[in-house]
């Protein structure tokens, strides 16, 4: 189950917006400058809110209403963004090793990158990746954090065709060989009907109805 609820202002911009849902792929669904991002930062703990309530299962990840407000990363939230924002001065495995630093079951950097078909990139410096590549070290950093969930800004943004294709296996198998769930946002339908199992929709940051797909 995951549930949340988020109270945020950006200038004249006001995010008011939550959902609960049992499936384990959410997607959150909207126009651009709806406030998708908005509310992911604002989960993370990247950005300031007013109020905001996460949990997933039987776990309070944040509630600021009761006082409970860790920060960033103690809150084990792997973030995976519209650009791969890896160091550019760090081999892959030290990008790796970095997102693991206060995970408190981290996964091996080889078996990370195994994960992303990327078994002997460590020594490989971010420029000399490919854009896909760069997303899937993204991907395998997210995961040596040990996240309790995973977000997806706009996954498959700026890709052409081709790269979207080969991305898209390592994200269905985030979301069906791992126990770990995500938040997807997107304004595209063709992110949502790959890998959403449940969506809700987010329109001028208020809850706004959309169709349901079926389960995957």
């Amino acid at each position: 189950m995951i549930a949340f609820h988020v109270r945020a202002q950006r200038d004249a911009f006001v995010l008011d917006f939550g959902a609960r849902s049992e499936a384990r792929a959410l997607a959150v669904e909207g126009p651009s400058g709806a406030g998708k991002t908005t509310l992911l930062l604002a989960l993370a703990g990247l950005a300031p809110a007013t109020s905001v309530r996460f949990q997933i299962d039987d776990d309070v990840i944040v509630d600021t209403d009761a006082g409970c407000s860790p920060p960033p990363h103690r809150r084990r939230i792997g973030f995976i963004f519209q650009d791969a924002r890896l160091f550019p001065h760090l081999t892959v495995a030290d990008n790796l090793a970095f997102g693991a630093r206060y995970a408190p079951r981290p996964i091996a950097v080889e078996a990370a990158l195994d994960l992303v078909d990327l078994r002997g990139f460590g020594h490989r410096w971010p420029q000399s990746l490919s854009g896909g590549e760069a997303r899937r070290v993204a991907i395998a950093r997210a995961l040596c954090m040990d996240p309790r969930i995973l977000f997806l800004d706009e996954p498959f943004a700026g890709l052409d065709a081709e790269r979207r294709s080969a991305l898209t296996p390592y994200l269905k198998r985030l979301r069906d060989e791992t126990t770990i769930p995500l938040i997807l946002v997107s304004h595209d339908p063709r992110d949502i009907a790959t890998l959403a199992q449940d969506r809700v929709g987010l329109r001028d940051g208020r809850n706004a109805s959309v169709a349901r797909p079926p389960l995957r």
